[in-house]
């Protein structure tokens, strides 16, 4: 680009600021702002893009000040702890036991520490041990009982901007030191023509308008857009809720008891160790739901109570069935949901948080979605949720190509695995399903048959972003939250 064509493309307020500068004398921002009549900020904008045409310089100035910190200012008007501390043990003539002066000097413990300490250091008091340490003037703190101390004249002299001594200056670091100031360091930049710069100014007069080129690239905006997996999220859970579904409450933190215990899944499985589960510290328990329903599900495990059973055949806790723990999967909500009560017909969902102890890679995580379900009904068989289960898979997947595989849950009977093709991974497992066991559902009082499922959404939605690691749905990768379409209905 020749000279003419920058300042044909020179835009208002560069030609403004151009004539502002002078080629001999650097000029301040604002300086050039008073003379173009521009805002300061319009001002430093055009600056910029001058001085990328090489028709304007920036020189920059440094300049570091000293000043006082909001605890500097504090200390100044009040007092320094240290002359509190003296002042507090002149009152008590010069002698007196630690917590009396403490108590004294109405300073807070961590002040009163430092106070003292700078005192014995300064050699203003002795320390004497014994029952009580009593603290005593040794007559050195006559000259800062004066006045006498640097660094309060020193910080007298940085609110005053004044210039500092000797003795102040040393004094200045032990107020940087301790916070009490701190440097300040101000950029001020100012401007003015290069030899190309004064060309342009005579150039001015003959170029009358500003040149558009109305076939050069423009620069690419970027829209605001939900996240896609967030997007993805939403859209499955409005599908949902238009086939009838209720959405179920699905706290981060669960009971043990609605975990593992009124799923019908013994206090010895292996599944409740902390290898496959993660536990709280602090809380440690919580409550168990109606004391009737907690008596039926112990009678599950132990005897099978009146659901044709043997049980487990052990002795259940009720303390094991308090602890707390991060839901480790979206069928405990299932089982929170059931106790609470349902309608009959009725079908229930969630998209739960859950957590696992786990060897993250591509399809795996320790913290993870997934989207649980329940439909009861007299008339519902296993062929109705296999039926279900493909449907998810090709509406919410928007994959063709799906399996099923005979499974083992310990609170389903029977029990399926549904597995997907994704187009990169190959086949992936997808969740788990099956038709609760009586022993869970009829101690929290259902009678009818409970189909129930609980699917990674995780990977559902690596199949219908077209991504072949876990990991990228949780990414802040631009490029890809960028370019990602919107996910369509």
């Amino acid at each position: 680009m020749d000279l003419k064509q920058k300042v044909e493309s020179l835009s208002i307020i560069e030609t403004k600021a151009l004539k502002a500068l002078d080629s001999e004398k650097p000029k301040t921002m604002e300086e050039i702002a008073q003379k173009s009549e521009l805002p300061i900020d319009s001002v430093r904008r055009a600056i910029e893009w001058l001085k990328e045409k090489e028709l304007a310089k920036i020189e920059e100035e440094k300049k570091e000040t000293i000043v006082l910190t909001a605890i500097g200012k504090s200390s100044l008007r009040k007092a320094l702890p240290e002359r509190l501390f003296v002042e507090a043990l002149q009152q008590m003539k010069g002698k007196g036991s630690l917590e009396d002066v403490f108590k004294k000097s109405q300073l807070n413990r961590p002040e009163f520490n430092v106070a003292m300490g700078l005192a014995k250091r300064n050699a203003w008091i002795s320390i004497q041990g014994g029952k009580k340490t009593v603290l005593e003037f040794t007559g050195l703190e006559k000259e800062f009982l004066e006045g006498n101390y640097p660094l309060e004249k020193t910080m007298k002299k940085i609110k005053e901007a004044l210039e500092l001594n000797k003795e102040e200056k040393k004094a200045l670091q032990e107020a940087l030191k301790r916070g009490l100031a701190e440097k300040v360091i101000d950029v001020e930049k100012k401007a003015l023509l290069t030899a190309d710069g004064k060309k342009a100014i005579a150039l001015l007069e003959t170029v009358k308008k500003r040149a558009y080129n109305v076939y050069g690239a423009v620069p690419k905006i970027f829209i605001g857009k939900k996240h896609p997996y967030v997007q993805f999220l939403d859209n499955a859970r409005a599908k949902l809720l238009e086939l009838g579904f209720k959405e179920m409450k699905s706290p981060l933190i669960t009971q043990e008891f609605y975990n593992f215990d009124a799923l019908f899944q013994p206090q010895g499985h292996p599944a409740r160790q902390w290898t496959d589960t993660y536990q709280l510290k602090q809380p440690k328990t919580g409550r168990l739901p109606d004391k009737k329903i907690v008596e039926r599900v112990k009678a599950a495990h132990e005897n099978g109570w009146k659901t044709g059973s043997k049980g487990w055949d052990y002795k259940w806790s009720e303390d094991i069935a308090r602890k707390v723990m991060p839901a480790a999967h979206g069928t405990a909500h299932s089982a929170r949901q059931l106790a609470k009560g349902v309608k009959i017909p009725g079908k229930y969902f969630s998209i739960a948080r859950c957590y696992r102890p786990d060897v993250v890679d591509a399809s795996h995580l320790i913290e993870f979605n997934q989207m649980e379900g329940i439909i009861i009904g007299k008339d519902f068989s296993f062929k109705h949720l296999l039926g279900m289960l493909k449907e998810f898979a090709v509406e919410f997947g928007q994959t063709k190509e799906t399996k099923f595989l005979p499974d083992y849950y310990p609170f389903t009977e029977p029990s399926v695995q549904l597995s997907v093709k994704h187009p990169k991974l190959g086949w992936i497992e997808l969740g788990g399903a099956g038709i609760f066991r009586p022993e869970l559902t009829q101690p929290l009082g259902v009678k009818e048959p409970v189909l129930a499922w609980g699917i990674g959404i995780d990977r559902l939605a690596m199949c219908a972003l077209n991504i072949k690691d876990i990991r990228q749905l949780f990414s802040q990768d631009l490029t890809w939250l960028r370019n990602t379409k919107q996910v369509v209905e």
